[in-house]
């Protein structure tokens, strides 16, 4: 893009928008990922939410001209909490503070949401740096991505993005629940189950810059992703969640009770009581299963509900449409 056309982009957009940075332990880079935001959208305000560094973080960023707040729960997630609670603005672009982000493609992001009416855009990476990727991350953040969309039907090309830009009403009705990286997923899976306009923005890449380093353990925070997509499946999709669990029960009583079933045509009897028993067991945990799965489905609707309703009670990125009519006599 352009000088001229990013020019452009940023005059028409709303003077209210926020750029927040979670940060931990970045001194060496924070600096540089203040002042490419600030050249990409020079009206907007700057937030570097600081997770107790050890480091100078705190003063290189407000060196830097961004405005410093401190979050004490450590986490991503718990930083996340405090920028969405705290910060007020029609639009939010959120990046990490360790300068691998493209700010120049913020523009960018914001013209999609404002022209099509979006309540979230997605960096989603790309890099020509091998650097950029510890071995096993895009492994695991396409294996995460496709299983999101085996569970939820639909997903992101990159959920585990940390770009993202925000419209009030998402930001505002969304009740933060993870703690740490798993953010992220819990972030996409919100607006897939609102069904909320979402779109991507494909956006480079790159290494860290010398003395940054990332903060992510591929197994422990993969483990925790891989917690989040499976609790959140449970709660979202009950019906199939323990409806799937009914059905490998009934299987198992049904294997275990063939056997049983011939004996008893050929013979009369049933020599193996226990058998029977456990057999009549997994049926009835079967059946309790299937109708645990029911009622939560229809908690789950009630409270998807109220949720639509937050949601809603917030005009759409842009402001509000309104028809014009007229009448004649």
């Amino acid at each position: 893009m352009t000088i001229a056309e990013m020019t452009s982009i940023t005059a028409a957009m709303p003077a209210d928008i926020a750029v927040i940075l979670p940060c931990y332990n970045e001194e060496a880079a924070i600096a540089t990922t203040i002042a490419s935001f600030k050249a990409a959208l020079p009206d907007a305000r700057i937030y570097v939410f600081d997770n107790n560094s050890k480091d100078r973080t705190v003063e290189v960023a407000r060196a830097a001209g961004a405005i410093v707040r401190t979050e004490r729960m450590q986490g991503k997630g718990n930083v996340v909490r405090r920028m969405f609670s705290d910060v007020e603005a029609d639009i939010y672009v959120m990046a990490d503070g360790d300068a691998t982000y493209d700010a120049s493609a913020a523009p960018e992001m914001i013209r999609m949401m404002l022209d099509e009416r979006l309540d979230m855009v997605v960096g989603a990476r790309r890099s020509e740096v091998e650097a950029a990727y510890r071995r096993g991350h895009r492994f695991g953040n396409a294996m995460l991505t496709g299983l999101l969309a085996r569970l939820f039907g639909r997903t992101f090309s990159d959920i585990l993005s940390g770009y993202r830009v925000f419209s009030r009403r998402f930001v505002k009705s969304f009740p933060v629940l993870s703690a740490g990286f798993e953010i992220e997923t819990e972030i996409s899976i919100h607006a897939l189950e609102l069904q909320m306009p979402v779109g991507e923005v494909v956006t480079h890449y790159g290494a860290r810059l010398e003395g940054s380093t990332s903060k992510l353990s591929t197994y422990r925070d993969g483990w925790r992703i891989l917690s989040t997509i499976g609790t959140l499946f449970r709660i979202e999709k009950p019906v199939l969640f323990f409806g799937a669990i009914g059905g490998l029960l009934a299987l198992l009583a049904i294997i275990l009770a063939i056997p049983l079933g011939i004996t008893y045509l050929q013979t009369g009897l049933v020599p193996r009581l226990p058998t029977a028993l456990l057999a009549t067991g997994l049926i009835i945990l079967a059946v309790l299963n299937f109708f645990c799965g029911l009622i939560l489905a229809t908690v789950v609707r009630g409270r998807r509900e109220v949720r639509r309703l937050a949601y809603l009670s917030f005009a759409a990125p842009g402001g509000q449409d309104r028809d014009k009519g007229s009448t004649t006599g």
